[in-house]
Order: C-alpha cells, then sequence, then structure tokens
C-alpha cells in the first residue's frame, strides 16, 4: 500500500483546524486526506482528486470526502462544479504510488518485464507509442529535459534504428536498448541506467510538467485569504516549477512563502519508506 511521503509535514503547513475544507489534488489511496478529515472534523470537508480509475475503486469511503475521477489541471472547473468553496488548504502530492510501480503492470517499473504503457489514466497516450512513433530529435529532447540523461542522442538512436525492425512494447526491450546504448561504467552507478529514460516517458506520457503549471495558479485563485498551498515533489524538474511559482507569487504579494528551503524527510521517515528519501514540500500562505 502507498505510504503517504511527508504526512507529518504536510498536516504542520495545511494546519487543519475544525470544519475547514481542503482539496487533495491528487487523492491516491487518501493517506493524506484521511488524516485531514481527522483534523478537520466534526464538519471538515476534502474534494479528492484522482484520474486513475483502478486507484478509485480502492479509495476509503468517508460521508465528508467529496472523490472526483479527472486530473487536477482542471482544478477550478471541478471546485465549481462541486460547489466545493471556502477552501483552506490545498495540497498537491506529486508522486507516483507505490502501486502504480508495484501493482498496476503498466511498466512504470524496469524491475519486471510489463506492457509499455506508464499512463496514470484509463485512456491517451502510453509509452509504447511515444518509442515507437514520436521522431528520434523528439525522443532526444525529452530524454534531455525530463530526465535529464547524459546519453540521451545514443539511446534515442539506438531505438530509432531497432524499432525500423520490430515494435518495442515491453519494459524489457527497452532496458535492453538503453544497456547497449550507454557505457559499461554507467550500467554500474549510484541509480540505474535506465531510471532517467523511464523518468522521462513517464512525464512525457503524463503531461506532468504542464499539468502542474497549469494547476498551480488554479490552486492559488481557489484559496480564501489565509488559505495554505502545499505541494511535495519528486524530482528537480518538478521542484524547479514549484520554486518559480511560489517566488514569483511572493513578488506579486499574492502568497507569503512558509519554506525558505524544500524541506525533505526525516532519516527516521526514509528508513521507513525509501520512496520518500527524494520528496521536497513546499509551502506558501494566500495573502
Amino acid at each position: 500500500m502507498h505510504v503517504p511521503a511527508l504526512l507529518k509535514e504536510t498536516l504542520e503547513y495545511l494546519d487543519p483546524k475544525s470544519n475547514e475544507n481542503f482539496i487533495d489534488c491528487t487523492f491516491g489511496f487518501g493517506g493524506h486526506s484521511l488524516a485531514i478529515l481527522e483534523k478537520s472534523k466534526p464538519d471538515g470537508k476534502v474534494l479528492g482528486i484522482e484520474q486513475d480509475k483502478e486507484v478509485l475503486k480502492q479509495a476509503p469511503k468517508n460521508e465528508r470526502l467529496v472523490l472526483i475521477k479527472d486530473n487536477f489541471n482542471n482544478l477550478k472547473e471541478i471546485a465549481e462544479k462541486n460547489e466545493f468553496h471556502r477552501i483552506n488548504g490545498i495540497l498537491l502530492d506529486l508522486g507516483i504510488s507505490s502501486w502504480h510501480f508495484d501493482k498496476s503492470g503498466r511498466g512504470f517499473t524496469f524491475k519486471v518485464d510489463e506492457p509499455l504503457k506508464m499512463n496514470c489514466s484509463d485512456h491517451g497516450l502510453t509509452a509504447e507509442d511515444i518509442i515507437n512513433q514520436w521522431t528520434k530529435d523528439e525522443l532526444i529532447r525529452i530524454f534531455r529535459e525530463y530526465g535529464e540523461e547524459r546519453f540521451a542522442r545514443r539511446i534515442a538512436e539506438i531505438i530509432h534504428r531497432e524499432r525500423q525492425n520490430r515494435q518495442i512494447k515491453t519494459t524489457d526491450q527497452l532496458v535492453d536498448l538503453i544497456k547497449r546504448a550507454v557505457p559499461s561504467g554507467y550500467r554500474h552507478g549510484k541509480i540505474h541506467f535506465a531510471t532517467k529514460t523511464f523518468q522521462a516517458l513517464r512525464i512525457a506520457v503524463n503531461d506532468e510538467l504542464n499539468n502542474l503549471e497549469k494547476a498551480l495558479p488554479q490552486a492559488l485563485e481557489l484559496l480564501e485569504k489565509g488559505g495554505r498551498l502545499v505541494v511535495i515533489s519528486f524530482h528537480s524538474l518538478e521542484d524547479r516549477i514549484v520554486k518559480n511559482f511560489f517566488r514569483e507569487s511572493a513578488r506579486k504579494d499574492h502568497l507569503k512563502i512558509l519554506t525558505k528551503k524544500p524541506i525533505g524527510p526525516s532519516p527516521e521517515e526514509i528508513e521507513i519508506n525509501k520512496r520518500s528519501r527524494s520528496a521536497k514540500l513546499r509551502a506558501g500562505i494566500r495573502i
């Protein structure tokens, strides 16, 4: 089961009180939301947004929880459609859940052989589409920009050659191509040699960075004065977007930044939940 990252810190910065209303833009399995509901009882509510129908099937039930299947890039429209007002806090936990890596069977992990999907919703673009249909230059661009992969060109070139002969459909096929493309020393580094390519594909499939850029101004607009915005990111590209948005909003006197530097997990949390080690929390309060 997914363990929510930085739960204690999230509650500290959201500071939920009795009868306040919150939006969890990335509901997942509800770990953050259930804790917020506990703090905001008896009448506080949470609007939870989750785009994956398989995850929603496993969602906990609570009479003060409103669950919506959608993408948080439609945040303002979702809130208005559900007449969800007087919002005291909004959370975006941008990490992919452990369930997606371990149980979904959609190719998020390179540890087992799975179909190359990597989609968090039940329709649209897949990693297989990108690998087999996007141009070599487009592959180079996303591997460089989204994966910060220094061997982006070599990986894109070997994929381009391979797909002339056969469709690349599985994670094992892709890992083998990456292994052939990178130098031998790179295969034995601190992180797995396929990590950055897989990250790049996942970001591209789910349009993660564009969705974040669309959602942040909507979140700030929806908040009551004094309402709090908390964002947990898991890689530098997301964190950079959040940091720049917070700085620009503070410059315009729309937001007071509560975290001068991003908050990371404690050693105790990392020991319990190793996937939390790259988590960074930033928080601000609407002026």
